[in-house]
């Protein structure tokens, strides 16, 4: 099976400088992919340019006229810039054009956008953003909600559960991920209205509940996903980013102290270079938008070329495996239980 990716190649903080060379990069391993990089004609074809032992025949390039910026308001993105790169991006899929689209733009405007254009699925009442967060395993442990939906109730988060459930079964390969519902503390008295009923509905349904567990829980991987409303899930994400640069700026400032501290860090580099490597957020770029009828991948907006790849390979297995047909199968069988 061959597919299809549609950038959104002017988006994030960087563009074309990002997309362009990465799109390059991920053309190189896989041979059953065609990309379409949608934007500033003349621009992409300068970028191109560079990159002259690029599988030409494999890129296609379609005009945008507009941009949306990191700091448009959604209204703007959404009812304004109707032929922005971020919407003719999404077009694709809709059109049945591509069957996944990358973008480092606006977060609240690619999602805006997506369900404008998308819609949801039958049977989600709303999106929501899943990402995998390093742990101590060497793996992701999967979370959910990250942003899109601040305030919650119940049957949300169980709705976020079966989703994530599926996505893990198709991305990961693990046909029954285990799922963790964040709180403050293991105890099924613990937490507040949300939580508990959440954690009944959870416990009711078919999915393979583990129960209450609590942030160090992710870092652990004591459980495969881990299910939260937007506004917790977001603070945990940009924790865990910050936490992971600096562990990096810590190793790099230790090979800049004395000849003594040089040499021992030398000694350790080979470890320390692993745990470097394991906690790069930039291993894990490309939060997922569940619960839409099409494949939207959500690149971090200052994603360089190296975690831009991951992207894209995340929209590549996604689409590949058939994430968002497997979801919707899911709820209709759900629906028929």
């Amino acid at each position: 099976m061959s597919v299809t990716l549609a950038i959104d190649a002017m988006g994030g903080d960087h563009g074309i400088v990002i997309t362009v060379p990465a799109c390059c990069d991920f053309l190189e391993k896989h041979d059953d992919v065609k990309i379409v990089l949608v934007g500033n004609p003349d621009l992409l074809k300068q970028a191109l340019s560079k990159f002259p032992k690029a599988p030409i025949e494999r890129i296609q390039i379609i005009a945008a006229s507009e941009v949306v910026l990191m700091d448009d308001p959604i209204e703007i993105a959404l009812r304004r810039k109707k032929d922005s790169s971020m919407r003719v991006a999404i077009t694709q899929v809709k059109e049945g054009l591509a069957d996944a689209v990358v973008s480092s733009g606006n977060t609240g405007a690619l999602m805006a956008i997506s369900r404008y254009l998308l819609k949801t699925l039958e049977g989600v009442d709303r999106p929501a953003i899943a990402t995998e967060i390093p742990n101590e395993l060497g793996l992701g442990t999967t979370m959910l909600d990250l942003g899109a939906n601040a305030d919650c109730e119940p049957m949300h988060l169980l709705q976020f559960a079966q989703m994530a459930n599926v996505m893990v079964q198709v991305m990961s390969n693990k046909p029954n991920p285990t799922i963790g519902l964040l709180n403050i503390g293991e105890e099924v008295i613990k937490g507040n209205e949300v939580v508990k009923r959440t954690g009944e509905l959870l416990r009711a349904s078919n999915l393979n509940f583990y129960g209450n567990v609590e942030g160090n829980d992710i870092f652990k991987g004591t459980t495969d996903i881990v299910v939260c409303d937007g506004f917790v899930g977001n603070v945990v994400l940009k924790a865990s980013e910050g936490l992971a640069k600096m562990m990096s700026g810590l190793i790099r400032k230790e090979f800049n102290h004395s000849w003594l501290t040089k040499l021992m860090g030398l000694c350790a580099m080979v470890p320390l270079l692993r745990v470097r490597k394991r906690v790069d957020h930039r291993r894990y770029n490309g939060a997922v938008l569940l619960g839409l009828r099409g494949c939207v991948i959500k690149s971090h907006g200052s994603a360089d070329r190296y975690a831009f790849g991951f992207a894209l390979e995340r929209a590549y297995e996604a689409a590949k495996n058939r994430m968002v047909e497997r979801i919707a199968q899911a709820f209709v069988l759900e629906t028929k239980e």
